[in-house]
């Protein structure tokens, strides 16, 4: 379950790797939800570059959980494609935490996004799912196929599945009104300007600033939640900002899409890699009283390869090493 130093294997000549258009971007008026967020924001940056126009609403100006809103967002905005990122998200305290807000906002945001995008009559709608949609016990690699087979992982289950019902949104419409509706499953994500709260992190960041404050304070162990022996799939951000531009330049299906690296690494060696990164020496403890999440994560990413020609390219261990520079740079900036 080792991440290899490199991207997953190179794709089969059958499906060869795929660049964005800038004829197709050039001069394209695009909302981006969540723009100025942590994919967000590498998005806009790679939809800029091609020549597209970019909307990013920002949540003092359009609260995205109010029709009214929403409603106002679309009339000034005037969008031909919109790519739905914003979401409230968290590692698994903030899920504990606050699942109802987590079910209820991004449930109602995705609603609301999708029903005023058919009214408006939007040529393209990108919805940015989440891999905690995935029943807890799914057969590794991750099927698109085995999204409805179970239940998600308990901490995360009310996120994964106010997400997961944008899916079926999108196919009914695509089904009565011939909405171009796309649904794309990216695992989780990792790179420079990631959220490093300590309060609502995901686990790559918090193992960075945590070990790098334990380096700093001369701490001699560093407690680490649960066992040790789930593992994940991490995508660095910029190739699943260049998957996104991918898919919606190409991908006009109906079925749900996972985007990946193709391979997974247990939380252990996880923390021993951005502990040597970091340059913390210390012994890393782990607390089997806290919840590990899903037991595993690791996706199938052949379909994003056959349907729009997407294959990562930055391995893990590089794309390690760019974020804990981002982050210590972001420090002594």
């Amino acid at each position: 379950m080792t991440p290899s130093d490199g991207p997953e294997a190179s794709v089969p000549p059958a499906f060869p790797e795929r660049e964005p258009s800038p004829r197709f971007w050039a001069g394209r008026r695009v909302l981006v939800t969540g723009g100025g967020g942590f994919l967000g924001s590498h998005l806009v940056e790679r939809l800029r570059a091609l020549g597209a126009d970019p909307f990013v609403p920002r949540r003092a100006e359009y609260d995205l959980t109010r029709q009214a809103d929403v409603e106002r967002l679309y009339a000034e905005s005037t969008p031909g494609l919109v790519m739905h990122l914003a979401a409230e998200v968290g590692g698994i305290g903030a899920n504990r935490e606050s699942p109802g807000r987590f079910f209820y906002a991004n449930a109602i945001m995705g609603t609301m996004m999708i029903e005023e995008a058919r009214r408006a009559g939007v040529e393209k709608f990108v919805q940015v799912g989440t891999v905690c949609a995935y029943p807890k016990y799914t057969r590794v690699p991750f099927r698109e196929e085995e999204l409805w087979a179970g239940y998600p992982e308990e901490t995360n289950a009310p996120y994964g599945i106010a997400k997961k019902a944008l899916l079926v949104q999108l196919q009914a419409y695509r089904q009565q009104y011939g909405m171009n509706g796309i649904y794309v499953l990216p695992t989780n994500l990792y790179g420079p300007r990631d959220n490093f709260d300590p309060r609502t992190s995901h686990v790559i960041p918090a193992l960075i600033r945590r070990m790098d404050e334990a380096r700093r304070g001369g701490l001699a162990e560093l407690p680490v939640w649960g066992t040790g022996n789930a593992s994940r799939e991490f995508l660095y951000v910029e190739d699943a900002a260049r998957a996104l531009v991918l898919a919606a330049e190409h991908y006009d299906g109906a079925e749900p899409v996972n985007v990946g690296i193709g391979n997974e690494i247990r939380i252990a060696e996880l923390a021993g890699l951005i502990a040597q990164l970091v340059g913390y020496e210390g012994r890393i403890g782990f607390d089997p009283s806290q919840p590990d999440g899903q037991p595993r994560r690791s996706l199938d990413t052949r379909r994003a390869r056959e349907r729009f020609g997407f294959t990562a390219r930055v391995g893990m261990r590089e794309g390690l090493r760019r974020t804990v520079d981002w982050y210590l740079s972001s420090l002594s900036g």
